[in-house]
């Protein structure tokens, strides 16, 4: 045996073997991780579905309907007079001597005769507007705020602080209310509300996450290199803390929704003939005693969208921080 020559039939490739990979501990990416985590949710994935099916009446409802959001609805007796399908009940023919007989309105007409079906989904659209808003808010002002502020501490975080403090102690009325005197009612006021105050609360959560990771040593290896200040917050800090900062985002996005719902209804958002659902729920509150149809759609709507973006908010906090028994 000690003068035995190795053979090349000794050998064998292994990738010739049938080799069965354990899936379970298989080598997989951080957000493959989540996703797996969040989909596994049985609730944040029905929220997802509600707000899913939201969106794609929202986008296509007012497009595919037989009338215009602010199409008043009428038609000419036999005498010539123009009738309006005014307050017509949903899926009720006949009213108005069966002028209406031969069409459908599947949430019936509001009291100037207009169809709550395009309505409430366009209504849905200014809603789901709002809440893209308030991302684009959260991620670029709160977020950059908190990291910066956090990031360079001191006199810097002192000040930063400071304004925080004094922005957020003046009531969110208060603040609609001086720019009801200097601008027009509409969408425009809501999102200048939003963007005063909507910030305020990722800019603490970014700030506090900046303050636990700034000290690690990657961040100080980035600083020994050389590499500057916005660098390091962007480029380091910032995909570490990508995780509450979604949680929080999921969260606002709601807030943000029924701030709007709340403004058109007390009447500083949306105006006439635009509609929100705010604005919808206002009118049909004003006639919910004689026509109590008219406020379930955009409620059921605006009910729908707070719980599906909640659930959705859940299922991001627990994917992005699993505990220890689900992993």
């Amino acid at each position: 045996m000690e003068n035995y020559t190795p053979q090349s039939e000794d050998f064998e490739f292994i990738t010739d073997r049938d080799i069965t990979v354990d899936k379970n501990f298989a080598s997989q990416g951080y957000w493959k991780g989540v996703a797996i985590h969040f989909f596994r949710n049985r609730f944040a994935v029905v929220g997802l579905i509600l707000v899913a099916a939201i969106i794609i009446f929202a986008v296509f409802a007012p497009i595919v309907s037989s009338y215009g959001y602010q199409e008043i609805i009428s038609v000419t007796d036999s005498a010539g007079k123009e009738i309006t399908a005014k307050s017509l009940y949903p899926q009720i023919a006949g009213s108005a001597q069966n002028l209406f007989s031969d069409r459908t309105f599947i949430f019936g007409t509001d009291d100037m005769g207009r169809d709550l079906w395009t309505r409430t989904w366009q209504g849905a659209r200014v809603s789901l507007i709002i809440a893209f808003v308030a991302i684009f808010i959260d991620m670029l002002i709160g977020m950059s705020y908190g990291l910066i502020s956090g990031f360079f501490g001191g006199m810097v975080d002192n000040i930063l602080q400071r304004f925080i403090e004094i922005a957020g102690s003046i009531p969110t009325l208060v603040i609609i209310s001086i720019l009801a005197i200097f601008m027009d009612k509409g969408i425009g006021l809501v999102i200048a509300s939003l963007l005063i105050t909507e910030w305020i609360p990722m800019s603490k959560i970014a700030r506090a996450e900046c303050l636990k990771i700034k000290e690690r040593e990657y961040v100080l290896a980035s600083r020994t290199l050389g590499a500057g200040s916005f660098h390091i917050i962007f480029k380091q800090i910032l995909p570490n803390t990508i995780g509450p900062i979604i949680t929080q985002v999921m969260f606002s996005i709601p807030v943000a929704i029924f701030t709007e719902a709340f403004l058109s209804f007390v009447g500083v958002g949306i105006v006439l003939p635009q509609c929100s659902i705010g604005s919808l729920i206002e009118a049909g509150f004003n006639n919910v005693t004689i026509l109590p149809y008219q406020i379930l759609p955009p409620i059921c709507v605006l009910a729908i969208l707070m719980l599906g973006f909640n659930l959705i908010g859940d299922g991001f906090r627990e994917a992005l921080a699993p505990k220890l028994e689900d992993m």
